[in-house]
């Protein structure tokens, strides 16, 4: 469970109960695509019984399932067909179709074909923690997060989140901790970084399996290369790479876990030794970016401040004297 993490930040007034969030999904199922639809999600039951409950508590946190089908259907299928219902028109009635009639060819190519796609599906866990009140959603991508943050949104009276945003931005934390090569307590620095020049030319450079304790290192942070991933552990327990967007990627639980954990498993024990340790993990993290504070539910996400906090995290780099570390 959880490979990557994306965090909100749930409204304080909230208190929804685990019936009526469970009254909620009911309302968004999930259903397979029918023979012309191109897209479907909803909900299915996290333990993966047929008919169970779409919203369960382990330990008194909720976990969720979300569901999403599409039908696969390339472009050049699709264009190959719209071509082939313009050539019968251009033989039959001798014209050629206009701009507006081929829109209308490609519609029906497109319901003459999604019967025959194939579909691909995908899942995403999503996890409440009712008394901490946060929302965290195992994907690495914002739009899905988004489409799954709105069905919660619709469906949930009085439910509102905002993502999780700290007094110090991740780059300019990220940035400060390479500088001065010394990771916040309780934390410990990995191998792996990926830094951006913030010029017009947006060099990259990429470190794997590589210290990252050098000058080197330094030298590009000091030149204007910004950190946007560095990997890191937590309290020897889990490893993650740690993004300029606030995101956790690549998560792994150390073998100090999964030895504590034993030879136990199941639905019930994955939830237990997930959920303990991240919820232990994100408040730390919050303290080692100086605490939470900057965006308040309801304002602009952190995606579309991002270049405000690149110039943030610039200044942090050439002037550590004033980082709130």
């Amino acid at each position: 469970m959880f490979k990557n993490m994306i965090v909100y930040r749930i409204a304080a007034q909230w208190e929804g109960s685990l019936e009526q969030l469970e009254e909620a999904l009911q309302t968004t199922p999930f259903m397979a695509c029918g023979a012309t639809q191109e897209k479907s999600a909803g909900w299915v039951p996290p333990r993966g019984e047929a008919h169970g409950l779409l919203a369960e508590s382990v330990g008194g946190q909720w976990m969720l399932r979300f569901m999403s089908e599409s039908k696969m259907l390339p472009a050049s299928v699709l264009n190959r067909k719209v071509q082939e219902k313009a050539d019968a028109i251009e033989k039959e009635f001798g014209r050629k179709p206009g701009k507006k009639e081929k829109r209308d060819l490609k519609d029906e190519a497109k319901l003459d074909l999604l019967p025959m796609a194939f579909t691909k599906q995908s899942s995403m866990w999503v996890w409440i923690d009712p008394q901490a009140k946060f929302l965290v959603l195992d994907t690495g991508a914002q739009g899905k997060a988004d489409e799954v943050v709105t069905l919660l949104v619709e469906s949930l009276k009085g439910f509102g989140v905002a993502l999780l945003d700290t007094q110090t931005s991740a780059q300019a934390a990220m940035a400060h901790w390479l500088l001065t090569q010394e990771a916040p307590v309780g934390f410990s620095i990995d191998r792996e970084c990926e830094l951006k020049a913030t010029d017009e030319s947006k060099a990259v450079v990429r470190y794997a399996r590589h210290p990252l304790d050098i000058d080197e290192v330094k030298q590009h942070v000091e030149h204007g290369k910004l950190p946007t991933k560095l990997a890191m552990t937590w309290d020897d327990r889990v490893s993650f790479v740690l993004t300029d967007s606030l995101q956790l990627k690549k998560i792994g639980f150390t073998d100090t876990v999964l030895d504590q954990a034993g030879d136990e498993g199941g639905f019930d024990t994955d939830v237990a030794i997930a959920t303990g340790e991240l919820s232990r993990l994100i408040p730390d993290l919050i303290e080692a970016l100086g605490g939470e504070g900057r965006t308040e539910i309801g304002q602009p996400a952190r995606s579309e401040t991002h270049a405000k906090e690149s110039a943030e995290a610039a200044q942090a780099a050439t002037a550590l004297d004033d980082a709130p570390f």
